[in-house]
């Protein structure tokens, strides 16, 4: 019998779809700071590397993927969120740096109400995409009202919470971007994702 070799994935416009790595850049990012949110530990370098790096970096290099395969809601979501966490960590070193003070908690609503708001407006995007990106974006949603809630309070418990809803946020990021790439690779539906008719 001669040995044969699997299919290659076929790629319509010569551009690999850059989804799931941004959702998995974002999910594994998000579970990581959550599981400190929760108390589980403290805040390391392991985190502040995941945010430059995996949570920043690769979702600022899918976004601009994206862009190459014309798709605003891909640029707009992964290359802001990818911003989003080289800004958090640059809130965490720079004072420590001396570059500015640290903020204030104050600040700090405002930053992640901002962000919040965000999330939600480009919630109704998911409406015509798939159920897995509406609970990423309704989940993350909640995280920064808890976030904004916790900061707001100054309540442990609160960020205790957040920290385990976005726990469940990174990791329906994951699945969703997991999902993209099995769903390709086996050319059918092997992860669903809800699409929406």
């Amino acid at each position: 019998m001669i040995p044969t070799t699997p299919a290659p994935v076929v790629v319509k416009d010569g551009i690999a779809n850059p989804a799931p790595l941004g959702l998995c850049a974002f999910g594994m990012t998000t579970v990581l700071l959550n599981i400190h949110n929760a108390g589980f530990f403290e805040l390391n370098t392991m985190i502040l590397a995941m945010g430059i790096f995996y949570g920043g970096l690769a979702q600022v290099i899918a976004g601009i993927i994206e862009a190459k395969k014309n798709n605003t809601f891909g640029l707009t979501a992964f290359t802001s969120y990818g911003f989003f966490w080289l800004s958090l960590v640059g809130l965490m070193v720079m004072p420590k740096l001396g570059w500015g003070s640290k903020p204030t908690e104050g600040a700090m609503c405002a930053y992640l109400g901002i962000w919040g708001f965000f999330t939600f407006c480009l919630f109704f995007a998911t409406l015509k995409l798939n159920r897995a990106l509406q609970f990423v974006f309704a989940s993350l949603t909640i995280l920064f009202g808890l976030l904004v809630w916790g900061d707001a309070t100054g309540s442990q418990s609160i960020k205790h919470l957040a920290g385990y809803e976005g726990i469940v946020c990174g990791l329906s990021a994951i699945y969703t971007g997991i999902a993209g790439v099995m769903n390709e690779v086996y050319g059918k539906e092997v992860l669903p994702v809800g699409t929406v008719k």
